[in-house]
């Protein structure tokens, strides 16, 4: 960890009493600073209220009152935390510089950055790449950290020079950065999604470029260029551009051809060896790749990376199989693209469970993919009569309700066949019934695993 000094005696507010902004609290305390922590609700956890007043750092929850800023110096931001909340918009009129945790993280950390970012496939990427330079390492460590739910404060406190921060990114905490450098930019891809926070299309992408900010010509930017748009954007960049592409548009970084992984003139592997189903996955792969050769990392070690990763919990996660089915957790597919790709990756017959917030969407191009294999639904949550024109309209056989996706589950299994994949892809948020994407999935896993004792 850095000597960092320009924290000492600064009065600095931290804006959100979640797991980053409690770390970012005792950090930015033990360098010195003077430090309140803010949330607009009282945790239910007294603890974690009494551990951070016994550590010296000031707790203010129930409302965000404006004389917070009276003497703040600096804002440390929870990146959900929209600008537009009162005390956010305050602090801007007031000139505040406001930060994300990661920049915090950034600027005390001795390790190299690897800043990955995209609509989709984030958080399975930051994992391959992580686990790719992991690989038969000796002297140094790679460490996922970010939005994947880990503390990037928390990481970048113990990794050394040696090591490398694999950082996940959301365009939410992108927002917040002024000085964070990644040796490495992964753009894994740009949909339309958080246009409620960002305003518009336009804002969401800018924010995600914001990734590039500081890269110069001797840093690299991993992109996706199986789109003209993202390859349009990568013009942006100051960092020598390393493309992947799925459908071998270019083959001047990571590609599949002929069923085969390349990078550049180089084979790697089988497509087909890839453990995680999906062309999703084969993307997020490809991008897993180009960093890892960037890295120097040898084949060897991405085949056995590939060969043998079962997938992130909540993304296309494998769960079970009992009565030849198969079952598939992916409540992560919180938007339509995410669904589509979920689907696209299978080519047994699916028994798809769906739905979840309504966002003003319609679920019209869902139908060529509900066509391909799946045979019923079971829909749920404030989208499922809109699903149901989807489903309708794409002919399929079973159409049915639930109350969620607990009472899901069993539904889901009564009108699958011996053969079938039921597979939890909600095209939706979970916010309507579940706080997180999370929750929505662990229900669905013990509703399976109930499921299961009661059929053995």
């Amino acid at each position: 960890m850095k000597n960092v000094v320009k924290y000492q005696n600064k009065h600095v507010l931290v804006v959100g009493l979640g797991k980053s902004g409690i770390h970012a609290a005792y950090l930015l305390k033990e360098l010195g600073a003077d430090v309140t922590i803010n949330d607009k609700n009282v945790p239910q956890d007294k603890q974690v209220v009494a551990d951070l007043e016994n550590d010296g750092i000031k707790v203010v929850v129930g409302s965000h009152p404006l004389s917070l800023l009276d003497d703040a110096e600096l804002i440390v931001k929870n990146p959900g935390i929209p600008y537009s909340n009162p005390l956010i918009a305050r602090a801007q009129e007031l000139g505040l510089t406001i930060i994300t945790e990661p920049e915090l993280a950034y600027e005390i950390s001795d390790a190299q950055l690897v800043g990955v970012t995209g609509t989709n496939g984030k958080t399975t990427t930051t994992t391959l790449i992580a686990l790719m330079l992991n690989q038969n390492a000796k002297n140094a460590k790679a460490y996922p950290c970010g939005n994947i739910g880990i503390p990037a404060t928390e990481t970048a406190k113990k990794a050394t020079a040696n090591d490398t921060l694999v950082m996940e990114l959301s365009s939410f905490q992108l927002m917040g950065i002024t000085e964070l450098h990644p040796k490495i930019a992964v753009l894994t891809n740009i949909y339309e999604a958080h246009t409620d926070y960002h305003g518009s299309r336009e804002n969401y992408i800018k924010a995600k470029l914001r990734i590039l900010k500081n890269q110069t010509e001797a840093d690299y930017f991993v992109v996706n260029y199986d789109d003209e748009e993202w390859r349009n954007l990568s013009q942006q960049a100051k960092a020598k551009i390393v493309p992947f592409s799925r459908t071998a548009f270019t083959k001047e970084g990571a590609y599949e051809l002929n069923g085969l992984l390349y990078f550049k003139d180089e084979k790697i592997m089988d497509a087909a060896d890839i453990k995680v189903p999906g062309t999703h996955n084969l993307e997020n792969a490809l991008a897993a790749i180009a960093v890892a050769k960037i890295e120097g990392i040898s084949n060897e070690a991405i085949i056995e990376v590939l060969t043998t990763f079962s997938g992130v919990r909540h993304r296309t996660q494998y769960v079970t199989t009992f009565n030849d089915r198969k079952f598939y957790n992916d409540s992560k597919a919180t938007n339509i693209e995410a669904t589509e790709k979920a689907l696209a990756g299978f080519n047994t017959p699916i028994v798809l469970l769906a739905g979840g917030l309504d966002r003003g969407f319609t679920f019209e191009r869902l139908i060529p993919y509900l066509q391909k294999n799946v045979h019923a639904v079971v829909l749920f949550g404030e989208t499922k009569e809109l699903l149901k024109d989807a489903a309708k309209a794409a002919g399929v056989e079973m159409i049915i309700e639930a109350n969620n996706v607990v009472d899901a589950v069993p539904l889901a299994y009564q009108a699958s066949q011996p053969g079938d994949t039921i597979l939890l892809s909600p095209a939706c948020a979970s916010w309507d019934q579940w706080k997180t994407f999370e929750e929505r999935g662990d229900k669905f896993i013990e509703a399976v695993e109930k499921l299961e004792k009661e059929e053995k």
